[in-house]
């Protein structure tokens, strides 16, 4: 057992490892705001998916004008559902692209690139932003993404 607590605090004191654990960590807050803000949004607009969310406005065919999509709400759901789509991804990849070995200044830029581009993504989706500046930032994402797989492909591969 205490191999396997050694081997637990190699990991840690990997910078990598730590890199990755920051990174992944601010991203995936990002994500979970994305749940309350879509929470904020359906009380702010009433509108709601199950009739038990509209028991304090009312009961039977006064609570059902609540039980509507609102424009506002969806956007915001879509930028969850592609913060879903894209992130975990990442986590997969990005984990096994930092035991992979990398350089700590190689892998601080595709963590830090793939952060910031998913940040800039919701907000291009909340306010909205003019295109191209939600789809550059979602492609920019992607490309971190697959260019970590293609690193951890080459090094297990020699591709």
């Amino acid at each position: 057992r205490s191999g396997e607590m050694a081997k637990l605090a190699q990991l840690i004191d990997n910078e990598v490892f730590r890199a990755y654990a920051t990174y992944t960590t601010i991203v995936l807050l990002k994500m979970m705001l994305m749940s309350l803000i879509t929470a904020y949004f359906r009380i702010t607009r009433k509108a709601f998916v199950n009739p038990e969310d509209t028991a304090s406005f009312g009961k039977g065919e006064s609570a059902k004008k609540y039980l509507r999509t609102d424009p506002d709400v969806e956007r915001v759901r879509r930028g969850h559902l592609n913060d879903l789509e894209n992130i975990v991804p990442f986590l997969g990849i990005g984990l096994v692209y930092a035991l992979s070995g990398p350089e700590l200044s190689t892998a601080l830029l595709h963590f830090r690139i793939f952060a910031g581009a998913r940040i800039v993504h919701t907000f291009a989706y909340l306010i909205p932003l003019p295109q191209p500046s939600r789809g550059l930032s979602w492609a920019v994402a992607y490309i971190v993404t697959i260019s970590m797989a293609y690193k951890v492909l080459k090094t297990a591969f020699y591709l």
